[in-house]
Parts: structure tokens; sequence; C-alpha cells
């Protein structure tokens, strides 16, 4: 009899996690590594927010929470979608869970029958279709190629829907094409969505405070509330705060999901760290003037990775809206052989002779369901961006 259940089968292990974790192992064996695989913040947690998890632990709040949170953090994740997006949460409606990840699997276990479909516009965080098929539901991808600056089309996301469609998904800005959408551009995917009233939508906006030359992104709800009664809104602390580690999401959905999520919370994880709810409550209603600065910041970085990428032989690199990501083509290097005697057959080849040869860790497109690419996490220090862009340019120039 296999211990292991079948379940797990439908899935695979994290494979940004899995470039990670090749890349640490030769940093550990001397080799001079680079790594822009991180999907987080190289900025350090703002010194209030650290201020007020000490204080919390002083003041003795390390017991256990309710399980979808303290009641003075869920009023003020209901204040933030206020403030920030125009968006009106009762704190009843609202969740806290132990990163984003965990809200989309309660979303997810809590909703789907076995054969019901989930439509996800790729590329995509590698996350989603796991957790769509460990749930039992059946991943629909729908490809946004980079002729469409990497976004959805209405009549992409109409083609894709059938009797069988329970969820569409929609994270702006992406990960890990950077790609964020307006309100005009959400218009049309709204009308859609109306049209089709059996059709739940999650839209995963954890990026959506890092935005760059002015753009003003947008969320489902807020351009068509009539959505409101079939749509989870999903944000967190992880990106915008720097506090990855904190494993901190929240979201805001009908009461009668949210119930559903908190009891399937309460046989899981239950609530969330005591103190991480403390630390984020400061986050969340303390000063914000922080983020404006991490955002010039990145903006800076994105324009010279963009700039140097599209310098780099076979590379073509669209710049993004938001996130702290760019994802290249890298279509022009494929049937060249690489110093060493790599093939260079395909996006997962070209990123592991990059990481052998050069010491530069990036993820291939295939983890975000879209081939032909790779993703540069610019969510680290200029002096190593830079050099890091010049092995990528260096390389390129010596595939045959």
């Amino acid at each position: 009899m296999d211990l292991i259940a079948a379940r797990l089968n439908k899935i695979s292990p994290s494979q940004t996690i899995a470039i990670s974790s090749k890349a640490r192992a030769l940093k550990a064996a001397g080799r001079d590594i680079i790594s822009l695989s991180a999907g987080e913040p190289d900025f350090d947690t703002p010194a209030n927010v650290k201020q007020a998890a000490i204080r919390a632990i002083e003041a003795g709040q390390t017991k256990y929470t309710d399980v979808s949170g303290t009641p003075a953090l869920k009023k003020a994740v209901a204040e933030r979608f206020r403030l920030d997006s125009g968006l009106d949460y009762s704190p009843e409606e609202i969740i806290v869970s132990t990163g984003g990840k965990q809200v989309i699997f309660n979303a997810m276990l809590a909703t789907l029958e076995p054969g019901d479909e989930v439509i996800i516009p790729s590329p995509c965080w590698v996350s989603y279709p796991d957790i769509v098929a460990l749930a039992e539901g059946t991943p629909v991808i729908v490809p946004c190629g980079p002729n469409s600056g990497f976004k959805l089309r209405a009549e992409d996301l109409e083609a894709a829907i059938t009797p069988k469609t329970k969820w569409f998904f929609l994270n702006s800005p992406n990960n890990p094409t950077g790609a964020a959408y307006t309100a005009e551009e959400l218009r049309p995917i709204c009308d859609v969505l109306l049209s089709h009233p059996d059709v739940w939508v999650f839209t995963d906006d954890i990026y959506d405070k890092l935005v760059y030359d002015g753009f003003r992104p947008a969320t489902i709800v807020q351009v068509e509330p009539r959505l409101r009664n079939r749509t989870v809104t999903m944000n967190g602390c992880s990106k915008a705060y720097a506090m990855t580690g904190w494993r901190i999401g929240f979201a805001g959905a009908p009461l009668s999901l949210i119930k559903a999520m908190d009891k399937l919370q309460s046989q899981s994880t239950s609530n969330p760290s005591s103190i991480s709810q403390a630390a984020a409550l400061e986050a969340l209603t303390g000063p914000q003037d922080f983020i404006a600065d991490m955002v010039s910041t990145y903006q800076a970085r994105r324009d010279l990775v963009v700039e140097m990428l599209n310098a780099a032989p076979g590379l073509n690199c669209h710049t993004p809206e938001g996130a702290f990501y760019v994802y290249p083509s890298m279509q022009g290097c494929i049937g060249k052989t690489s110093p060493r005697g790599a093939s260079i057959v395909d996006d997962e080849a070209f990123v592991i002779a990059l990481l052998e040869e050069e010491g530069v860790a990036t993820v291939h497109g295939t983890a975000f369901v879209f081939p032909g690419h790779f993703r540069v996490s610019y969510a680290t220090d200029t002096e190593s961006l830079r050099e890091g862009c010049t092995r990528i340019q260096r390389f390129c120039a010596s595939l045959n």
C-alpha cells in the first residue's frame, strides 16, 4: 500500500523555490552567485512595524486570537481597502490568514468540487494551478502574450468560460510579468463577468502599491461594484511592507464565503501569529510614506534592468507597470549552444546554463505556464543588478 496520497501527484514543488535552493547550494560550495530569482523585497521591515511587534510581545499578546484575525486588524484591513481602492467591506467580511497563499487555499478548498474549472491567465504565479488541482479543480490556462502587454483580452476570457467554470483569477500587478490593469482595461473584462453570473472572481492585488510612472492600478470590485457579491479581493503585507516572513495575508469577500474560509482555517492553522498581527496592524495604520521611497528605488532598478536586458543578444524585455519583476523573452537564444556545451533547447535549459556558467539565478518561464521567457527579480541592490545583467549580456553574447 502506498503511503503518499495520490492527490500529491497533481502538484509539483514550487519551481521558484527550487531555483533559489540550487543557487544557495552553489553559493555554499563557494561559487559567486547573484540571485535574481527571489520574490521578496530586499528592504527591511519598517522600524515602526518591528517595534509594534516587540511591544506586543512585552505586553503578553502571545495567546490565540480569533481564527480570522483580531478585531482591530480586521477593522484596519477594511479601512485600508476603503482608503486604497474605495472598497466597502465590513470587518466581518474580512479574513486574515498565514500569508496570501493560505487565503487562496481556503477559498479554493471551500468551494471547488471535482471537475470545476478555474480560469487562470498566464503567465501566472506558479502556485495558482497547483492549488486549484489540489482542491480537485481543473485549471484552465489562457495565454496572454507580449503583444497585449501580457494582459488578458475580454474576448479570450469569454471564449474560456464554460458551464463548468467556477472561478476566474486575476493578478494585477502580475507575477511574473509586472503587467497591471487600469480601470479602463478592466471594464470589458467586468462586462464579460457580468454576463456570466455563476462565475466567481478571485483578484490577487498583493503588488498593487508597487506601480511606476504614475500608473493608477484598479481592482475588479472598484470598477464594477455589482461583482462584489461574488468576488474575493486579496492583499497582504508581504510586498508593500517588506514583511514576507511575517506571513500575513488577508481578503475581503461576501460573508458566507468568509465564514466557510474561517471554518476551514479553524481546522488547519487556526489564527495567524498574534505577534505578526500586531505588526500588521501598525503597518496598515501607521505612516505610509516609506512606500513611495521604495517605489522610487524599484522604478530606477526596473529602468536599469530593462535597458540592460534589451541590450543582450537574443533577449527582448517588456517594460512592466508594477511589481518587481521583468519577464524577458529568450526566444532569440533557442537553438544555440553555450561555451560549456549546454544546448539551449528551451527556457529551462537557458536559466540552468546561465546559473551554472555565469552564476546568475533567474526562473524559467515554463514555471509560470508561459515558456520562451524567464523571470528576473529586481528586488535586490543596484550593484548586484548591474553585475547580474552584465553577466546575462555576456552569457547571451557567448552563445553560438
